[in-house]
C-alpha cells in the first residue's frame, strides 16, 4: 500500500480524525515473503487473495487522489463519505483473508499479508494478533520480527522493538530493510535507546547513522533511503553540516530525474544556509524553478535574507556613543 494510501486511510477510521491526520508514526516498512511459483491448488488460492488485495488497494489509492483533486476544485466527496467507501471495498478483501486462514490456519505468509492489511486499515491490536500467531508458527521468519518491531516502536515498549530489530537482522543480516527501520526506531527514540543500550546521545545518533550506513551499503541505489538518511542530520545536535552534504550529495547522484533533483538542491540550500554559507545557499535555490517547490523555495528565501542580516548585525562595529 502507498504512503498516501496508508496515511489517509488510517486518519480515515480513526477516532479523532483531525489528530490522526496530523500524527501519523513516521514510515517504517513492514517486510513481507517472497511467494514462489507453484501450482499448489492452497498457493494458487493465496496468490488470488494477494491480486484481490492488491487490486482493492490500487483502486482505492486512485480514489484518493482522484478526490484530492476534486477537492481542489471544491468538489470531492467527505471524510466520513470515502472512509465508508473505502472501508466497503475492504471488506470482501478482509472476508478472504479470514476465511483462507481458517481454513488453513499454519499458513505464515498469509498471515503476514493479513497483518499488513489490518495495519493499513489501522487495526493494529489485530495486526499484531496475526504477528503473533505467525511467530508461533515459525519463529525463524525474519519479516515477523520486523513488524512486530514496526508496532512496538510506535506503541511501546520501545525497547522490544529494538530487541525485535536485532532478531530480524540476526536471522536475515542482508535486508537493508532491517536496518533502516532500526536506525529510525533509534533515532526518533534517543532517551529510550540511551537507557536501553547504556550510551549517551551523540552516541546513538552513531548507533543510527551507522545502521543506516549498513542499509545503504546493501541498497546503494535506493534514492528515499538515502533521502531519509540526509535529512536525520538535521536532528543532530549540535549540527553535523559537512557530513549532512556528503549525505545529501549521494541523495543527488541517486536521483532518477530532475524533480527529485531539484528537492535535493533545497536541502543544499537549507543545510548551507544554516552554516552561514549564504552565497552558496542562494546558488542552489537559483536552480529550484520547478512549481511544487515554490513555497519551500519562498520560505528559505526569506529565511536566506533574515540570516544574513542577522549575520551583518553581529559583524558591525559597535556604535559610538552619542555626545550630549
Amino acid at each position: 500500500m502507498t504512503n498516501l494510501l496508508v496515511g489517509v486511510v488510517s486518519a480515515l477510521v480513526a477516532t479523532n480524525q483531525s489528530v490522526a491526520l496530523t500524527n501519523l508514526f513516521p514510515g517504517l516498512t513492514n517486510a513481507v515473503v517472497a511467494t514462489p511459483a507453484t501450482n499448489d491448488p492452497v498457493e494458487l488460492q493465496y496468490h488470488k487473495l494477494m491480486d484481490d488485495d492488491d487490486l482493492a488497494q490500487e483502486e482505492v489509492d486512485k480514489w484518493i487522489r482522484d478526490n484530492r483533486e476534486f477537492a481542489a476544485q471544491g468538489a470531492g466527496m467527505s471524510p466520513e463519505v470515502l472512509g465508508r467507501r473505502i472501508l466497503e471495498r475492504f471488506a470482501p478483501v478482509r472476508a478472504g483473508y479470514e476465511t483462507f486462514l481458517q481454513q488453513h490456519t499454519n499458513h505464515v505468509r498469509a498471515r503476514i499479508a493479513y497483518a499488513s492489511f489490518l495495519d493499513d486499515i489501522h487495526e493494529e491490536e489485530d495486526s499484531i494478533t496475526q504477528l503473533e500467531l505467525a511467530r508461533e508458527i515459525d519463529p525463524s521468519e525474519p519479516s515477523i520480527w520486523n513488524n512486530l518491531a514496526n508496532h512496538y516502536g510506535h506503541i511501546g515498549p520501545v525497547t522490544k522493538a529494538f530487541d525485535y530489530y536485532t532478531k530480524a537482522i540476526a536471522l536475515r543480516p542482508d535486508e537493508p530493510v532491517y536496518y533502516h527501520n532500526f536506525g529510525t526506531t533509534v533515532f526518533l527514540f534517543r532517551k529510550d535507546a540511551m537507557e536501553h543500550y547504556q550510551i549517551n546521545e551523540q552516541q546513538v545518533f552513531d548507533k543510527a547513522l551507522a545502521l543506516y550506513h549498513q542499509a545503504m551499503k546493501l541498497a546503494p541505489d535506493d534514492f528515499p533511503l538515502a533521502s531519509d538518511v540526509a535529512q536525520t542530520f538535521y536532528g543532530i545536535r549540535p549540527p553535523r553540516p559537512d557530513d549532512a552534504l556528503r549525505a545529501w550529495t549521494n541523495a543527488f547522484n541517486l536521483a532518477h530525474d530532475d524533480i527529485e533533483r531539484q528537492g535535493v538542491h533545497t536541502h543544499f540550500a537549507r543545510v548551507k544556509l544554516h552554516a552561514g554559507r549564504f552565497d552558496e545557499a542562494r546558488l542552489h535555490l537559483n536552480v529550484v524553478t520547478n512549481e511544487m517547490y515554490a513555497e519551500l523555495k519562498r520560505r528559505l528565501t526569506r529565511s536566506l535574507k533574515d540570516e544574513e542580516i542577522k549575520a551583518m548585525d553581529t559583524n558591525a562595529p559597535p556604535t559610538e556613543a552619542v555626545k550630549p
